[in-house]
């Protein structure tokens, strides 16, 4: 079984006790977190499209830590005209658990 399900402006395919890595929640470390916004059910064949969203459905997660990201370099240049402008960044995670899907 599996779900399509809609976390921070993101889907993602969720399976229960896959780990998942999503953009940082401002939830603890350790805590149990609930997203409803479930766009498609997959149970074993049995295919359930929401319009927009599935009824009653929920993915139960816990939050296992905060991490960032590898590092992105932006490099940005224009030939001949002696402009470099070097800039990076890390981005922000959070790696959560899938619990139990509610269907």
């Amino acid at each position: 079984m599996y779900v399509i399900v809609d976390i921070q402006g993101q889907q993602f395919k969720v399976e229960a006790g896959k780990k998942l890595f999503v953009h940082r929640l401002a939830a603890d470390q350790g805590a149990a977190v609930e997203f409803d916004k479930v766009l498609l059910i997959d149970n074993d064949g049995d295919v359930k499209v929401g319009t927009p969203l599935v009824e009653g459905a929920k993915v139960v997660c816990e939050v296992l830590s905060h991490l960032k990201g590898e590092r992105i370099i932006v490099f940005k240049k224009k030939r001949r005209k002696g402009y470099r402008k070097r800039n990076g960044h890390r981005q922000a995670f959070t790696e959560v658990l899938v619990k139990e899907i509610v269907a």
